[in-house]
C-alpha cells in the first residue's frame, strides 16, 4: 500500500468545480497572491508553503490564554490528521464539502488538507458570518465556527455533516441546530493538535477522540493528550475535564480562569452554561482581587447598562451568584474573535 503523504494531491479533489493538482493548484496560488482578495492571497500562500520542499508549516496559536507564538507543525502529522477526520465522519473521495473558514488559522488550512488527502469535491468561499447566504448547493461536509452555523440555520438543511468549533456552542444555538437534519458535531482542539481530537455529536455530554488518540488526567486534572501520529510528544492541556475511559472526556473548562472564592474553587464555563439561556448580550464570568474572599466573582456584559432580572441567577448556587455587574461597550478579541478574558479584567 503506498503511503499517503503530503506531496500527493486525491485525484478526486476539485476546488470550485475544476479538478486539480499539484502543478494546477501551484498556479492558482500564484494567481491568488497577485490578483486575488486578502483572503485568496492568504488560500495562496498555504498552497505555495504546502508543496515547498520543507517537511513542516509554521503556524501562529491564538493568544486566548497569552502571548500568540509561531509553532511548527509536520506536514505528514497535518495529513494524518485529515485521515482521522475522513475515518471519523466517514467521508469519502468525491463528497461535497464546503470551505468557509479563513486559511489565516489552522482550521481553514486543514479543511484544505482534508480536500488534497480525502479527495473532497470543495467550493471554497469568502470566510463570513454568513457563508451559505444565497447558495443553494448541497453539501455532505461543513466546517463552521458557532457565529456562521447561527446565521446559516435557515440553509443548513442543504448539510448533511458539519463540524462546528473556534469557540464553545451556547445552549441556545446547540438548541437550535438539534432541531435540524443535518449532523452536527461540536469539535475539540487547538493548534497544537492540528485542529480537532475529539467531537461529540449536539445533544450529547462527552467528547469522543479521534482514532489513535489516547487520553489521561495530569495531576491538576487537566487533559492529556497522546497523539502517536500527530505529536511525538505528550500535548499537556490546560482543560479541566471528567475523564470517562481513554477515549471519552467531558470538558469543565480552562484551569486559568478558575476562581478562588473563599476557599471556594469556581469553573466560569460551568456557571456561564447556566446562564446562557438568560443573557442573551455577550458574557462571561471572572474573578478580581477582593480582601476578604481572595477573589470575588463577577459578571461581565457586553454592550450598554442594563437591568437584569431576578430571576437571572435562579439556576446559580449560592457561591455561583455574582458579587457585581460590570458592562464593557465592546469585548476586547483574539484576531480569530475569541474573547480576551484578562486583558478585560484588567481594564475594570
Amino acid at each position: 500500500m503506498n503511503t499517503i503523504t503530503y506531496k500527493n494531491v486525491h485525484n478526486h479533489f476539485k476546488l470550485n468545480g475544476f479538478h486539480l493538482d499539484r502543478k494546477d493548484l501551484c498556479r492558482v496560488a500564484y494567481s491568488f497572491i497577485k490578483e486575488g482578495e486578502d483572503y485568496e492571497k492568504s488560500v495562496g500562500d498555504f498552497i505555495l508553503d504546502w508543496f515547498d520542499n520543507k517537511p513542516y508549516i509554521e503556524l501562529n496559536t491564538s493568544g486566548t490564554t497569552g502571548a500568540p507564538k509561531i509553532i511548527r507543525i509536520e506536514k505528514q502529522a497535518m495529513v494524518n490528521s485529515a485521515l482521522a477526520t475522513g475515518d471519523f465522519f466517514n467521508l469519502s473521495p468525491g463528497d461535497k464539502a464546503l470551505h468557509c473558514l479563513p486559511t489565516k488559522y489552522i482550521a481553514g488550512k486543514m479543511m484544505f488538507v482534508r480536500g488534497f488527502i480525502l479527495g473532497l469535491d470543495m467550493d471554497f468561499v469568502a470566510p463570513s458570518s454568513h457563508p451559505m447566504l444565497h447558495n443553494d448547493t448541497k453539501y455532505d461536509f461543513v466546517a463552521m465556527v458557532p457565529l456562521q452555523a447561527q446565521n446559516s440555520l435557515a440553509e443548513l438543511k442543504n448539510v448533511k455533516k458539519m463540524i462546528v468549533g473556534g469557540v464553545k456552542i451556547s445552549k441556545s444555538l446547540e438548541k437550535s441546530l438539534s432541531k435540524l437534519k443535518t449532523e452536527t458535531y461540536e469539535t475539540y482542539g487547538m493548534t497544537e493538535t492540528i485542529t480537532h481530537i475529539a467531537a461529540k455529536k449536539i445533544g450529547e455530554k462527552f467528547f469522543t477522540t479521534l482514532p489513535n488518540i489516547k487520553i489521561s488526567q495530569d495531576d491538576r486534572n487537566c487533559l492529556v493528550i497522546d497523539a502517536p501520529n500527530i505529536s511525538n510528544d505528550s500535548i499537556v492541556t490546560n482543560d479541566l475535564v471528567e475523564l470517562i475511559n481513554e477515549n471519552q472526556f467531558g470538558y469543565l473548562g480552562r484551569i486559568d480562569n478558575v476562581i478562588n472564592s473563599g476557599g471556594i474553587k469556581l469553573i466560569p464555563e460551568q456557571i456561564e452554561d447556566k446562564l446562557s439561556h438568560k443573557i442573551h448580550s455577550r458574557f462571561f464570568v471572572t474573578g478580581i482581587q477582593d480582601p476578604v474572599l481572595g477573589e470575588k466573582l463577577i459578571l461581565v456584559i457586553e454592550g450598554e447598562n442594563q437591568a437584569l432580572n431576578e430571576s437571572t441567577f435562579d439556576a446559580l448556587d449560592k457561591y455561583e451568584k455574582p458579587k457585581e455587574v460590570f458592562y464593557v461597550s465592546k469585548f476586547i478579541e483574539t484576531p480569530n474573535g475569541k474573547i480576551k478574558r484578562k486583558e478585560i479584567q484588567e481594564s475594570l
